[in-house]
């Protein structure tokens, strides 16, 4: 039997695989008084714990996203286990009672576990540190009935692996609050270099794509060449980006092949280096550097005369290349910009010399 000191919340009760859950709004500032961190059981073997291990390093940002955001900020629902006594009074109206309304009644000795969410909770309660006045603010909270250590995990298993994460590409099209993002689609729909040449959805594309880049890689490619610029006006770095991007663009013939329908996107880019995403990065790194070079659109006609063929192993390979397949490391990236610095005629910085010095010294070129 209950006791009489319990949680009641307002609920909506429901039914999934033949159990019963419920569904309740909390106040922000409970949810850290419901579910408090064991750093105990932080400690224990994952054999023994129904959920991962608090990373601390992620609070402060997601904490941000939620101070930085009042007006629009969105948590998904908290899920949790009751381990103790609970009892549902259905809402009594007019002598009816509805089944599915009501309220949960949780024992106060219960033991209320996070199944998803922890980090939720914990940067919840260092928002409300930061600002009070979200403390009245409610999240959903799905509770079920704790069936034992197993199920929990079952339940966690379940509720990691069969959600779907959208791809990289696709949250930088519906991210409206991130400038980069913002200045990545306006040139990725916008600009005459990229026009009908981007897939806005996905983040890897298929052989038969008819795309040559991904949204994701024109994010990667201008954040390169803004962000070491640090230009605060956002129609300054729009207007720099569009002509930096058309610049490179009217270099490269077969991005117009493509968007003309004269040549398939599958046969570039399994036949040439210059679209993929590396390619852009590398262009954006150089692009920053070139930023203060009188005559910079000059410089970058000397694109025109590198062989971009994947056959050009010579120039490729142990750069862009590694065993004949593209690589992403950091370091295929600075070598790969310090080829084509050394083909548009540029000087490595230090740091790109040193690099260089190392690949040389390693492959016996020097």
């Amino acid at each position: 039997m209950i006791s009489t000191h319990t949680y009641n919340f307002p609920a909506i009760r429901g039914i999934q695989a033949t159990r019963e859950y419920y569904v309740a709004m909390c106040p922000l500032n409970i949810i850290p008084k419901l579910f408090s961190f064991d750093e105990e059981e932080s400690g224990l073997s994952a054999e023994v714990r129904a959920q991962r291990i608090l990373n601390k390093g992620r609070i402060p940002e997601l904490a941000r996203y939620i101070t930085n955001n009042k007006e629009d900020y969105v948590f998904s629902a908290i899920t949790a286990s009751i381990n103790g006594k609970v009892k549902f009074e259905p809402l009594e109206t007019k002598n009816i009672k509805n089944s599915l309304n009501g309220t949960l009644k949780v024992d106060m000795s219960a033991k209320l576990i996070i199944n998803d969410g922890q980090h939720r909770r914990a940067a919840i309660e260092q928002a409300i540190k930061t600002e009070p006045d979200l403390a009245d603010e409610s999240i959903a909270v799905v509770f079920f009935i704790d069936k034992g250590l197993s199920k929990s995990q079952q339940m966690f298993s379940d509720l990691n692996r069969h959600a779907v994460k959208p791809s990289r590409s696709l949250g930088l099209l519906y991210d409206h609050r991130n400038d980069m993002a913002k200045i990545s689609k306006l040139v990725a729909l916008q600009s005459e270099a990229f026009r009908g040449l981007v897939e806005t959805e996905r983040s890897t594309l298929s052989e038969r794509s008819q795309k040559l880049f991904t949204l994701s890689a024109i994010y990667t490619g201008c954040q390169a060449l803004l962000e070491p610029l640090k230009i605060k006006d956002y129609e300054e770095s729009v207007k720099l980006c569009q002509d930096y991007w058309n610049s490179v663009a009217s270099q490269f013939n077969d991005w117009k092949l493509v968007r003309d329908s004269k040549i398939s996107a599958g046969e570039i880019r399994k036949d040439k280096v210059h679209t993929h995403a590396i390619s852009l990065q590398c262009f954006g790194i150089i692009g920053s550097q070139l930023q203060n070079t009188n005559g910079w659109k000059d410089i970058l006609t000397r694109l025109k005369d590198i062989d971009w063929s994947r056959s050009n192993a010579e120039t490729w390979e142990g750069r862009i290349m590694q065993g004949g397949k593209i690589s992403k490391t950091n370091s295929s990236v600075t070598l790969t910009v310090n080829i084509l610095k050394k083909y548009l005629g540029l000087e490595l910085t230090e740091s790109e010399k040193k690099i260089e010095e190392a690949y040389l010294k390693k492959d016996g070129n020097e």
